[in-house]
């Protein structure tokens, strides 16, 4: 028999379960406003996960993921341990959850009946019939990815598509800002060490402070590494983390 798991109740009960029109509106304003009252990226993306089951419909449960090009994954957020069972297990074959390596080429996959057909084992023995992955953030190395999952088979129809890819829109949006704000408020507590790095870069690369400085952000964003570590590696190459 599979795994069957309870899900606890939601903290965000004030949302509307199946929003449209007007009220898919309101509803993507309030998520909006919750996702950039967080502080930390953490915090967001744990918000995200359970705003996601609330705002699409047929959803029981979200995970976030970060999915590496060779398959290596982690869960970043999740609503319930059933989530992180179905997330780092791996599948039979090659490992490779097939709805999820199609978010390199589209911005949506899924899963309609892991009973049936689509043979995904790891979903069926916990109890999850059906899944919805919209992707989140995507460069050439990694993709994050946001699922909602469900109980039943079939539980996505076109408009929690339009739901999730709106929502997903506000989370990465939200997720930047979170990023931003984080990476500033390091760079204050640090910044002797951000000024060494940006004077270096200020003679190697013949650019301004203020040149310096976005190129240091974004090179820490696009590697995914803190601030301060990517600018203690400029400053003291031969620092090991």
């Amino acid at each position: 028999m599979p795994k069957r798991f309870v899900v606890a109740a939601s903290r965000f009960s004030d949302l509307p379960r199946f929003p449209a029109g007007l009220e898919l509106a309101e509803a993507l304003t309030a998520a909006a406003r919750r996702l950039h009252e967080t502080s930390t990226p953490d915090s967001t993306l744990d918000t995200a996960v359970r705003l996601a089951v609330d705002l699409v419909p047929g959803a029981d449960h979200a995970g976030i993921s970060v999915v590496e090009r060779d398959d290596r994954r982690s869960t970043l957020a999740w609503t319930d341990d059933v989530v992180r069972a179905a997330e780092e297990g791996d599948a039979p074959g090659d490992g490779r959850r097939p709805y999820w390596h199609r978010l390199w080429a589209a911005p949506v996959a899924g899963v309609e009946d892991s009973e049936n057909g689509e043979g995904d084992e790891v979903l069926s023995g916990l109890g999850l019939r059906s899944a919805l992955s919209l992707r989140l953030r995507a460069d050439r190395r990694r993709l994050t990815v946001l699922t909602a999952y469900a109980r039943k088979p079939r539980a996505f129809d076109e408009t929690a598509l339009r739901v999730g890819r709106l929502f997903t829109a506000h989370v990465g949006i939200a997720l930047d800002s979170a990023t931003v704000r984080e990476q500033l408020t390091e760079a204050m507590r640090t910044r002797d060490l951000i000024g060494q790095a940006t004077g270096i870069l200020m003679e190697r690369l013949d650019i301004d402070a203020a040149g310096a400085f976005d190129s240091l952000v974004r090179a820490s964003q696009r590697e995914n590494i803190k601030l301060r570590d990517l600018a203690r590696r400029i400053v003291d190459p031969d620092h090991t983390p």
